[in-house]
């Protein structure tokens, strides 16, 4: 980078104040779309002038929504994706705009992203009629996003983990037996071309008409668990879709709300999310004993940060009496690409002892973590990888 395009990203960081100083160090001529792109950035990062007065002072108002829908329009042409989420972060955060969320038009022109949504379901009790289509259209958008990264991934990972030894005739992507397909097809492999052809392809037996393994997600609603919660939930109605494994979705914050009937349409389930208030693990743990009745099929996740307001001591007391029973329990403490989270150490610390894995885990690794979890494996490569992010 030439020191003409470095002083042009200084001008860009340090705004319209910076310019004449900038100019004494060897001229800075800005285009117009430098020009436009300084202009969408001081809306929110400016200390004056129209940054102040567009967004700051008209929070709710409809007279400012024309003036924001262009932002956003030129955001979307000026910067990455990426870019866009942590500016409209800044802008609901800093410039007070989270009346400007409720209004239909401003809803329509949002990027979708996890932390937005996970503040309209926060707000949802706001939201005026005029609104609560677009909401869901919003919040819609999230699910389709999360079920076309997910859903193949995590429908896979079940079957794989649950029909590791019955193989079938009928061919289907999602069953496909890579290893044995690729073990008994090595005597097909083209060393020039430096492929496998094979002559046959092995898959994985379709999933039993009924259960045979239960997996219970409680999921913690306290407002720092907004996307993890919003994850869990899809997570949840995809595994609710698959016949071979009984879904419970649990949701808590000091009472708790049993969310399994809202599996068929993953947006009313979010609905049924109450994101903030006070936090009862343990009250929740003891509502999801009563669901348990195969304790060796049965894999708990508990996507929680741990900062328990309810009987800490109660609660170790029920985790070690789930572990003991033979119920596989994983502690998630994010479910989130947001950087280290905030948890109670000491409490993740007594859960360690009782030897259940408790980390972060990022949406992606959703999949393979499912697949380990209900094949009962060692999983504390997740732990590892959860602790190299942190650090």
């Amino acid at each position: 980078m030439d020191n003409l395009q470095m002083l042009k990203r200084w001008r860009l960081i340090l705004g319209e104040e910076s310019q004449k100083t900038l100019e004494g160090l060897g001229g800075l001529p800005l285009s117009e779309e430098d020009l436009l792109m300084d202009s969408a950035l001081s809306q929110i990062y400016g200390s004056s002038g129209s940054g102040s007065d567009g967004a700051g002072k008209a929070g709710g108002r409809g007279r400012s929504i024309p003036h924001l829908t262009k932002w956003l329009g030129d955001l979307r042409s000026l910067f990455s994706p990426m870019e866009i989420k942590v500016i409209q972060k800044d802008a609901i955060e800093k410039k007070g705009l989270k009346q400007l969320l409720l209004e239909p038009e401003m809803l329509n022109d949002l990027v979708p992203d996890v932390s937005t949504a996970s503040l309209l379901i926060m707000l949802k009790d706001q939201i005026p009629e005029k609104s609560k289509d677009n909401a869901r259209q919003y919040i819609a958008k999230i699910v389709e996003d999360i079920n076309r990264r997910l859903a193949d991934d995590l429908r896979r990972s079940v079957t794989s983990a649950l029909n590791r030894r019955e193989h079938s005739p009928i061919p289907s992507a999602a069953a496909l037996d890579y290893k044995l397909t690729i073990r008994r097809n090595l005597k097909n492999y083209d060393p020039e071309r430096k492929v496998l052809l094979p002559e046959r392809f092995y898959f994985y037996e379709r999933a039993s008409k009924t259960a045979s393994r239960t997996v219970i997600l409680d999921i913690d609603q306290s407002g720092s668990m907004g996307e993890s919660a919003i994850y869990s939930s899809v997570m949840g109605c995809i595994l609710a879709s698959i016949r071979a494994v009984k879904t419970h979705i649990v949701a808590f914050d000091t009472t708790v709300h049993d969310l399994t009937d809202l599996c068929a349409d993953p947006v009313e389930l979010l609905y049924g999310i109450q994101l903030g208030g006070g936090t009862d693990i343990n009250n929740s743990v003891a509502y999801c004993e009563e669901l348990i009745t195969e304790p060796e099929k049965t894999t708990m996740f508990i996507v929680t940060d741990l900062y328990e307001g309810g009987n800490r001591a109660q609660l170790i007391h029920r985790l070690s009496d789930l572990k003991s029973s033979g119920v596989n329990v994983v502690i998630l403490l994010a479910i989130s690409d947001s950087g280290k989270p905030c948890f109670d150490s000491g409490l993740a610390e007594k859960t360690a002892e009782l030897q259940i894995p408790c980390f972060a885990c990022p949406p992606e690794k959703l999949p393979d973590l499912l697949d380990a979890a209900l094949k009962r494996r060692d999983l504390r490569v997740f732990e590892k990888a959860a602790y190299d992010r942190a650090h």
